[in-house]
């Protein structure tokens, strides 16, 4: 596809998507919409297509990444969360093959992409929610390709210096890693980078190539077992909140600085006179962009889904999909899902 017809194409399906909420939708009010979307096992059939922010969105017509690639393997494949949008998985897929030149063993350990239709998950992410963001280990793929139930078990290893506040561990964090992170930073589609204020630290203190792109990585809370990316909203994607840019400069100031003071560990402080606060209430589907209730109400993708973003045009149907099972013993047989995108150059 050209760039002007994906931008026409995304316009069009966002019109379509955001009149379609129908008696359904609406019955669905009232539930949790973290459960309506976690039970959604397949993607929607349509144009690929983010709706909402990082935080408060879903997502149409997308793609999974292979479970298994030549540069790359998925973990936790019982969550049926390796689902993102056309560029996400390419970007992926790019990185992949970056990292193995870095000397990142044979490749990159995927975590959480997004689920087949996005929105707010069941646990672990407040974002993740437009396909736009993924997780990667902090852990190379190693030579022999780990098996499905090794996937499933195999435990994360964090990057901190347990015994020492907010210390990299210098026995495990290596220049290859820091070299790692500048690289996925460095791709001009990628907004953000989260890590865990440590391994920022530990970037701006010993950082010596262009610092250019230190300013994307930004710290966060945990974030020392994994790092997050984020790209930006595609072009043409008319119902993609953007987030605020970055703040000029590395990002080695007093935003840094910040995280080793008390303030942002401190507990909250209490007044004992003060009324128990509300239980907070659940997401829900009314508090998503009105496209979502489409998304949710939309037929499962097949092979429409892979024509309409440019992908393979010969994938299976619906019909071929295998949706992830609760068992342990079910989940480690997880073929592929598909539609999965082809190897493509990106476009800056």
């Amino acid at each position: 596809m050209t760039s002007a017809f994906k931008t026409v194409f995304r316009a069009a399906a966002a019109i379509v998507l955001a009149g379609a909420v129908s008696t359904p939708a609406m019955a669905a009010e009232g539930k949790p919409a973290k459960e309506l979307f976690g039970a959604m096992k397949l993607p929607s059939r349509a144009a690929p297509q983010p709706f909402g922010s990082y935080a408060k969105g879903c997502q149409a017509g997308a793609v999974a990444i292979a479970t298994d690639g030549p540069t790359w393997q998925a973990m936790r494949l019982s969550r049926n969360r390796r689902w993102g949008q056309p560029e996400m998985i390419a970007l992926l897929e790019r990185f992949s093959k970056d990292a193995v030149q870095l000397g990142w063993g044979s490749g990159i350990l995927i975590g959480d992409i997004s689920q087949p239709r996005g929105g707010p998950m069941l646990s672990g992410h407040a974002s993740h929610q437009v396909g736009l963001d993924a997780d990667i280990w902090f852990t190379p793929k190693p030579a022999q390709p780990l098996t499905p139930e090794q996937r499933e078990k195999m435990p994360f290893t964090s990057m901190l210096d347990k015994s020492k506040f907010l210390t990299v561990d210098s026995k495990r964090w290596t220049n290859t890693h820091a070299k790692l992170v500048v690289r996925a930073a460095s791709y001009p589609q990628v907004e953000r980078i989260f890590v865990n204020p440590a391994i920022k630290k530990k970037l701006c203190d010993t950082w010596t190539g262009d610092r250019a792109v230190l300013g994307k990585i930004r710290p966060i809370y945990g974030h020392d077992e994994h790092f997050h990316i984020r790209i930006k909203c595609p072009e043409g994607a008319s119902g993609c909140k953007p987030q605020a840019a970055v703040p000029p400069g590395d990002g080695c100031d007093a935003s840094l600085a910040y995280w080793f003071t008390p303030a942002p560990w401190a507990a909250p402080k209490k007044d004992p006179n003060a009324k128990p606060a509300p239980k907070p209430r659940a997401m829900q589907l009314s508090d998503l962009p009105q496209a979502c209730s489409a998304v949710l109400q939309a037929p499962a993708g097949d092979a429409a889904t892979a024509v309409a973003s440019g992908m393979d045009p010969t994938p299976p149907t619906a019909s071929a999909f295998v949706e992830p099972q609760t068992s342990s013993d079910a989940a480690m047989a997880l073929p592929p899902v598909i539609p999965v995108p082809k190897a493509r150059p990106l476009q800056n």
